[in-house]
Formats: C-alpha cells, sequence, structure tokens
C-alpha cells in the first residue's frame, strides 16, 4: 500500500463474528518506522470485517504488527509506504499553535473561520447532499457537528440510522455500535476533508428524548475508544466534548475530565479537544483543554480570555443571524459579523456563523444544514481573505498602543483596527518616526479596501467616511 503523509491508511483482517465482537474482541496495530512506534486503536466493522487506520505523519516506509485478544487477529504483519503530501490543501491536522493561534502540521497557519450546522448529518440524504453543495462554495473552514441526533425546536425529526443500533423492542443496543451509521459518517466528514472542512466533532449535548445524554460511564468510555478508532486517522478532525455541556445536569464535572483523558490516551494524534457551554465554563486551564470553544456574546472580552488562558479563543457561538423568535437565532448579520470583526481584531478566531431563517420546511441551516440564505456568509468570506492576508495569526497581539481602540499588531510592522458600530470621522495613530507605512480603509460591511496615498510615519490621523462597521489596516512599507 501506498500513501501520502497525513492520509488515511486502512488495513483490514478477517475475525470471528459470532458472540459480540464490540465488546469482546480487543484489536489494534503498532505501526514503526526509524526507530519510532505508534500504537493504533481499530474497530470491529461487522460481517467478520476488522479494521486498522492510520495516519502517517512522516515518509518512508512504516511496517505494523497486530495486537488482539483473539489469536488469529494478533501478530499480522505488513507495510505502508508513504510519500510527501502533494494532494492540494493537505497540511496535516491542525494543532494549537503556543500561545493562542492554530497551525497544520507543516507550519501552515490556520485561522479558524467557523459554522454551525448541527445534525446536518441526520437528515435525508438529499438535505445532506445539498449541504456539501452549499460548504463548497462557502468561506468556512471548520463546521460543528454533531455525532447524537438533537431533540429540540426545529429538531424534531428521527434519522435513519444512530451511533447504536435498535433492538426489536425499538430501545437500542448499547452494547453494539451501527456500522452502517459510521460509514456514512465518515463518507461527509471525507467530503469535507476535500473541501479543506475541520470537522468539529461535538460527541455529547443535552438535547436528547433517546437516552443517549444518559448513558452508564461504562458505554460512554466504549463509545469514546470507538469513535477514536474509527475517525482519529481523519487529519481534519476535533473533538468537542459537549455542545452545552453544563446542561447535562446529571454528569460531574468528574466525569467530563475523563472523557478528555479517554480521548487523550486513546487518539495517537492528539487532535484538538474543547467543550463548549451554556452559562458555566468548563476549566480551561486544564492540560488536556487545547483551545477554549466558548458561547457569549461579550466577543469584547476575548482579549481577556486570550490572556488569561494563553489558549487559542474559539468563540463558536455568540447569537446567530436569523429571525425566529429565540434571542439566540434573531440577530442581523450586520450585529453577526459585527461580533466577528470584534472576535478576530482582539486575537480569536470567528468561528460563530449559523443562520436561524423562518421557513416552512423547518430546515435551518443552524440545524440541518441545506442553502445558506443570510448576508453574512460573504462578510466571513471577506474576513477570511483579510486575516489570511496577515502575519501568522499566532504572532498578532491585541494592544492599545497604537489606537485608542483595541488592535491586533505584529512586531511594529501590521496593525489591524476595527471601530464596530462607533463612526468616527477620524482616528488618531502613534507610529515610529523612523519607518514608513501604507495605510488601508476597510469597510467590512461592504467588503472594500481602500489604500490611502502615500506613506505615513509618526502622529497622523486618519480620515473615516463616518459610518460603522470600518476598520483600518497598516503595514510598515520600508
Amino acid at each position: 500500500m501506498k500513501i501520502e503523509k497525513w492520509s488515511v491508511g486502512e488495513v483490514e483482517f478477517a475475525g470471528p463474528d459470532g458472540g459480540n465482537p464490540f465488546l469482546n474482541v480487543q484489536f489494534g496495530a503498532v505501526f514503526r518506522t526509524g526507530g519510532r512506534s505508534v500504537r493504533v486503536p481499530g474497530f470491529y466493522d461487522g460481517d467478520g470485517r476488522y479494521v486498522v487506520r492510520f495516519m502517517p505523519d512522516s515518509t518512508g516506509r512504516w511496517e505494523y504488527e497486530t495486537f488482539s485478544s483473539e489469536s488469529k487477529l494478533s501478530g499480522q504483519t505488513g507495510s505502508i509506504d508513504v510519500t510527501e503530501a502533494t494532494t492540494k490543501g493537505n497540511h496535516g491536522p491542525v494543532y494549537a499553535d503556543p500561545p493562542a493561534g492554530f497551525v497544520y502540521a507543516d507550519g501552515t497557519p490556520f485561522f479558524a473561520v467557523g459554522t454551525t450546522a448541527y445534525v446536518w448529518t441526520h437528515q435525508p440524504q438529499a438535505v445532506q447532499d445539498q449541504t456539501v453543495a452549499t460548504l463548497a462554495k462557502a468561506p468556512f473552514n471548520k463546521i460543528r457537528m454533531c455525532l447524537f441526533p438533537k431533540h429540540y425546536t426545529f429538531n424534531e425529526n428521527d434519522p435513519e440510522n444512530y451511533v447504536f443500533p435498535k433492538k426489536g423492542d425499538g430501545s437500542f443496543d448499547l452494547e453494539r455500535f451501527d456500522p452502517e451509521f459510521f460509514r456514512a459518517f465518515e463518507k461527509r466528514i471525507e467530503e469535507l476533508l476535500a473541501m479543506g472542512i475541520e470537522a468539529d466533532l461535538i460527541l455529547f449535548h443535552p438535547y436528547d428524548r433517546w437516552g443517549f445524554a444518559n448513558m452508564s460511564p461504562e458505554v460512554n468510555a466504549r463509545y469514546l475508544r470507538y469513535a477514536v478508532a474509527r475517525l482519529s486517522a481523519y487529519r481534519n478532525v476535533w473533538w468537542s466534548f459537549a455542545n452545552e455541556w453544563d446542561l447535562v445536569k446529571e454528569r460531574p464535572v468528574s466525569e467530563w475530565d475523563e472523557f478528555f483523558r479517554i480521548v487523550e490516551a486513546a487518539d495517537p494524534y492528539q487532535h484538538l479537544r474543547s467543550i463548549h457551554n451554556c452559562r458555566t465554563w468548563y476549566d480551561h486551564t486544564k492540560s488536556w483543554v487545547t483551545h477554549l470553544s466558548v458561547q457569549s456574546s461579550d466577543v469584547e472580552s476575548v482579549d481577556l480570555w486570550r490572556r488569561e488562558y494563553r489558549k487559542p479563543v474559539c468563540v463558536d457561538e455568540c447569537c446567530y443571524e436569523g429571525d425566529i423568535p429565540k434571542g439566540w437565532g434573531n440577530i442581523t448579520a450586520e450585529e453577526l459579523t459585527r461580533r466577528m470583526w470584534e472576535t478576530s481584531v482582539r486575537g480569536g478566531f470567528p468561528a460563530a456563523h449559523g443562520e436561524t431563517y423562518m421557513n416552512d420546511d423547518d430546515q435551518l441551516w443552524w440545524a440541518k444544514g441545506g442553502t445558506l440564505i443570510g448576508q453574512s456568509p460573504a462578510r466571513f468570506a471577506f474576513l477570511r481573505e483579510i486575516f489570511e492576508q496577515a502575519p501568522r495569526t499566532c504572532e498578532l497581539e491585541p494592544k492599545r498602543n497604537v489606537f485608542e481602540y483595541t488592535a491586533l499588531e505584529k512586531d511594529g510592522e501590521w496593525y489591524l483596527a476595527y471601530f464596530g458600530f462607533r463612526q468616527p470621522r477620524k482616528v488618531s495613530v502613534n507610529l515610529p518616526d523612523s519607518a514608513h507605512f501604507a495605510v488601508d480603509i476597510i469597510d467590512t460591511w461592504n467588503m472594500t479596501v481602500e489604500e490611502k496615498a502615500g506613506t505615513f510615519s509618526g502622529s497622523f490621523q486618519v480620515e473615516l467616511p463616518g459610518r460603522p462597521y470600518m476598520a483600518v489596516r497598516i503595514r510598515r512599507s520600508t
């Protein structure tokens, strides 16, 4: 077998299918190259099929040997030849880039611009296909999505399949998994991967009528290990341990801690790990938390959170563009765009896109995907373009020493200030006399960039059009 670095290498073996292999058979493989070894969990895929998926992070020949509680599956050997990554967009998995940025494994910076469509993979196939087609044209490089279905407003349909198979009486067999569900789910992860979109996988949530929010610790641990075994070899996977973890009232913090420990121990590739709040924050200082996944409309505090935790801050929810009765789902596109620019100039990541416009089919993007009709996606695209032109995001620091407003700065060479709903006619700037700078006026709503004539030094004023949602970018020219 020959694959490129950071791709999925899959090896399959035939084994016993009697009894309950999901429960009774332990299986995996150790991959070795150049004195290194990586222990990779395998999984049972039904019908006597046992699979190990491996994501190599270096080129050359990797040799493997299986281990198992079943003698037939133990001691199987083989090799995978790994070439350099040449597929467009294959930069490897995303990791935290201290103190507060993200970076792909090959060193390419990653600026997270995200959306939420919680249960899009639980919809009819036609709607799922529509969602993929929409994402192919959208600006988002991260999407929050659930493994379990969701029972909530505008979320009342049953999916075709579930993580666990149904028994004859309609209850779920929590000692088995449904390979058909996972194969369909993996197809969608692969499609996201091909589009360069990170799959921020929500492992638990409180919006439940099936019993998945109240499973025993043993079932939860088995589910987490199976999910890691099946999904961790996809380089675009992130682990989000919950949507609104604090609303699962029956689960103590110690159990959430244990979930992190289980995944951290099982995941050979150490994908990003976070947990999302409603009102009460989890302790993000814990070592297993790689970044913050925040629900808050107080985006003016992002720079404070960044300094407090010294980790990347994703504002994953700050209310959605829409018109539903719920207050969290009826802000304007202008306000959502403003909140995302505030997030970005304070050193965070604008991952909070979502749409909640009412329609006759109850098909809201935030829940079910489908199509986008709002005005904010185009503005997210413009924001992403501006920030991907910037220096490495991990090296940008929010400060107030050049403007009287919080602005991002990079080593005295690059600055970006945003004025939001304020509409000054002029702003004062204080730069060194010893260098010359180019000044751009950015209209974040109308998505235009105007370069001011000439260069600037020292203290000066920048004239603005006196309307909201403006920004000023300053770049050292000499």
